[in-house]
């Protein structure tokens, strides 16, 4: 054989140097999403759907068997338990952690902040009496882009490609549910204002931006107990005001028997988990991850609603679900960064975690008074 010829490929095979090109790419990306903070960030992100699911449900009980029209209420029963739990925490603190000194240095800041959670969550609520439910589903999108560019600025994250695609990814997810509900009739017209529903939903959304990126500031530089424990504090005050002005009325109008205050328990309930397990879950991600990942809430409810509600049922919930928890995956599987990491965070300008070990202790406080520098710097 000529000696060209011997060293010339087989045509029935490809070139033993392009399959380990091929191989190797796989095992990146295998590596990338085949890992222990994926995993973990996956699940703290649907137990996080389920509490929403709770609500939801419990929410829509109260509504179409027992005519419940008590947002205001509903969310003042959790403020309540938050003030119970972690306000009175922080009044066994001393020192910088303590309550009587955040209060004297940072009241007005938490005021605020209470003002638009307390906002936030009767606006959305209020909503649905207004609009429909893909209406509520394909508007309240609007917070992700929103939560993005507030964090771009305020928290300087910085994103990479595949991070914008899976947000894509994801609300081609939600947009498949929405012509699922299209199809299966979900959505029939009960809206009576859709006009104030909708900017009710965008308003909401909108807020819950600002909230969720607040809170993603608080627990990253300072803790968890004294964000939640002034949010029990102030949320209770503002809450307890609004709830007097403009639902004294329909509080009155409640038949109150067991089944309607196990429904309030089991809301209050789901809510509170919600409150404290978000925090951690932005703490070791970011904002931006945990709106991703409750993006399944709106398919747990239905899925409770095949039983409940009566509700049909579309093979087009299932792709919804996998198209979703592809996107919400592909965003965790890598770390956005800071253009301008700070010396509280230790972690090398790395944002979500990705790339942090668990081991690592915690940042020590920093004190919320400088927050507005912070806020305000471009």
């Amino acid at each position: 054989m000529d000696d060209g010829q011997a060293c010339q490929p087989s045509l029935g095979h490809p070139p033993a140097a392009h399959r380990p090109g091929v191989c190797s790419l796989l095992s990146q990306i295998s590596k990338k999403i085949f890992t222990w903070y994926v995993l973990k960030t996956v699940v703290l992100g649907q137990m996080l759907s389920l509490f929403i699911c709770g609500t939801a449900v419990t929410s829509q009980l109260l509504a179409e068997n027992y005519h419940v029209d008590a947002p205001m209420l509903q969310s003042f029963i959790n403020y309540c338990l938050l003030f119970l739990v972690y306000t009175v925490w922080l009044a066994f603190r001393t020192g910088e952690n303590g309550l009587l000194h955040i209060l004297r240095n940072k009241w007005w800041k938490y005021i605020l902040l209470a003002i638009v959670d307390v906002e936030a969550n009767y606006s959305i609520v209020k909503a649905y009496q207004f609009t429909t439910i893909t209406s509520v589903q394909l508007l309240d999108c609007v917070g992700i882009p929103v939560l993005m560019v507030l964090s771009w600025f305020i928290l300087r994250s910085r994103y990479r490609v595949i991070h914008y695609i899976a947000v894509v990814v994801c609300l081609l997810g939600v947009g498949t549910m929405v012509g699922a509900d299209v199809l299966s009739g979900r959505e029939e017209g009960k809206a009576s204002d859709m006009l104030i529903g909708d900017a009710l939903v965008i308003l909401g959304a909108c807020l819950y931006a600002v909230s969720n990126v607040s809170e993603e500031y608080v627990v990253k530089n300072l803790t968890r107990e004294e964000f939640l424990g002034m949010l029990g504090l102030f949320g209770t005050l503002i809450g307890g005001i609004q709830l007097m002005i403009v639902e004294y009325k329909s509080i009155g109008n409640i038949a109150w028997d067991w089944k309607v205050g196990l429904l309030f328990a089991v809301f209050a309930l789901c809510m509170f988990g919600l409150y404290s397990v978000m925090p951690i879950v932005i703490r070791v991600t970011s904002a931006t991850s945990v709106n991703l990942g409750i993006l399944t809430a709106d398919l747990y409810s239905l899925f409770f609603g095949l039983f409940l509600f009566g509700y049909n049922f579309s093979l087009l919930y299932i792709l919804a679900f996998v198209v979703i928890m592809v996107g919400f995956i592909m965003y965790c599987s890598t770390a956005t960064y800071h253009m301008e990491p700070t010396p509280a965070q230790t972690n090398g300008g790395v944002e979500n975690g990705a790339m942090k070990d668990d081991d690592t202790p915690q940042e020590s406080a920093t004190p919320l008074q400088y927050m507005p520098e912070e806020l305000s710097r471009d």
